[in-house]
């Protein structure tokens, strides 16, 4: 008698907890970073990565493959496609190019097409924070200046709650370039 009740008890919970997570929604994530260091040599309209970057690159796929991300998005420039190029390598996934003037098409697109699942995307200093904005995060860093590679903004969206933000940073700190001189 005490098995079956223990039995019953087990199988009630078993049936609830399946309810519970039947009935909450679908919990999307998204994974935004920079691109790499780029080259700064004056004159390149589209710079490639740096050694730095490209050592960050691999640092990005060895963190996020794990993740198992379903899609990995990426504007159409050099240092962007190479910064998660690795990452694309470890999954199997093939890049989708956005338009990073779009942030609110894109944002729609991942919430639609990707619901429940995980995504990467690699944008600029410039571009993050307006996609972060479309996807509903608030509030947000004031900027990200030019010598900052190194941020991870993890969104985690589900129907009907806010977008809550994690920031962490990964890999090297940014390197400052110091403007003293000698008198």
């Amino acid at each position: 008698m005490l098995l079956k009740t223990g039995l019953l008890s087990l199988i009630c919970c078993l049936v609830l907890g399946l309810a519970a997570a039947v009935a909450r929604p679908p919990r999307t994530v998204i994974y935004l970073v920079r691109h790499g260091e780029k080259d700064l040599t004056p004159g390149l309209a589209d710079p490639p990565l740096t050694p730095a970057g490209e050592a960050r690159s691999q640092l990005l796929a060895r963190q996020l493959a794990k993740r198992h991300p379903a899609a990995l998005f990426t504007t159409d420039t050099r240092r962007t496609r190479a910064t998660l190029a690795p990452l694309a390598q470890a999954t199997g996934l093939t890049p989708e190019v956005y338009s990073a003037k779009e942030p609110a098409v894109l944002a729609s697109h991942l919430r639609q097409d990707y619901a429940g699942k995980t995504v990467v995307v690699v944008g600029h200093s410039n571009t993050l924070l307006p996609l972060l904005t479309a996807l509903g995060v608030a509030p947000l860093p004031g900027e990200i200046r030019d010598e900052e590679y190194n941020y991870l903004f993890k969104v985690t969206l589900r129907e009907g709650q806010a977008a809550r933000l994690i920031m962490s940073r990964y890999g090297a700190a940014p390197q400052t370039v110091s403007t003293n001189t000698m008198r």
